[in-house]
């Protein structure tokens, strides 16, 4: 349990210290290659988790009406001022010296790596599955970013580890007491939306091919389950 989200705090630790050692040594292209190589791998690791649907409808109707809830409860515009809002408040503070730094470092770091869909998802992957390939994944990007981070903002970036542990052990967790009511069929048209939000944050966040936004999406994982059992009641899957 939460072993995915152990591998990735100590990959958060091992390349924030990486970083801060390194400095600003590690070439740009360098990461912008490794960032761009995980998007593809991302990318068709979100189509494989699609194709596990045995329903492609029931993914259709949850991603339709979960855009619809989404984009009414504006969930990507509240992260994303809940982000600027803390920043402002806390990294904002203190800036000339080295306490600001370690501050800002710690809380820049701890939004980018928990505030996003694919920290719930993954979690919420290990929780019902044991399965950790999302996790992975996610680990994988954070130490590039641990080590970006390191290198300009000191070790206040290894810290972030503590919420990384905290946010997506607590998601992996529920997620484990709901897996006794949770039926293949549901586990599996979860996966295959999870798979579509995988393949949305490719596009957006890795490739940047087109800004999406994916975060007003996430109410469809809990519409896909939730649509199975209602059909399963009625008999009707």
């Amino acid at each position: 349990m939460m072993s995915g989200t152990w591998i990735n705090a100590a990959a958060i630790l091992v390349a924030g210290l990486l970083g801060s050692y390194l400095g600003s040594r590690l070439p740009e292209k360098l990461r912008e290659t490794l960032v761009m190589a995980l998007g593809i791998f991302t990318l068709l690791l979100g189509v494989q988790m699609f194709l596990k649907s045995n329903n492609t409808l029931i993914v259709l109707g949850s991603v339709f009406v979960g855009v619809i809830i989404g984009e009414c409860l504006r969930i990507e515009d509240g992260l994303n001022n809940l982000g600027l809002w803390l920043e402002s408040r806390f990294a904002g503070q203190k800036s000339g010296n080295q306490e600001g730094k370690f501050l800002k470092g710690f809380l820049t770091a701890s939004l980018v790596f928990c505030i996003g869909p694919v920290a719930i998802l993954g979690a919420l992957q290990e929780g019902l599955t044991g399965k950790i390939d999302l996790l992975l994944v996610k680990s994988a990007l954070d130490a590039l970013g641990a080590l970006a981070f390191a290198s300009s903002l000191g070790l206040g970036v290894l810290f972030s580890a503590v919420p990384v542990v905290i946010y997506q052990g607590a998601f992996t967790l529920l997620a484990s007491q709901l897996q006794p009511i949770m039926s293949d069929a549901m586990i599996a048209e979860m996966t295959a939306t999870g798979g579509l939000l995988l393949v949305a944050i490719a596009i957006s966040s890795f490739l940047e091919i087109r800004k999406i936004r994916v975060a007003n999406i996430l109410p469809a994982l809990i519409l896909a389950p939730a649509i199975v059992f209602v059909l399963q009641i009625l008999g009707l899957s």
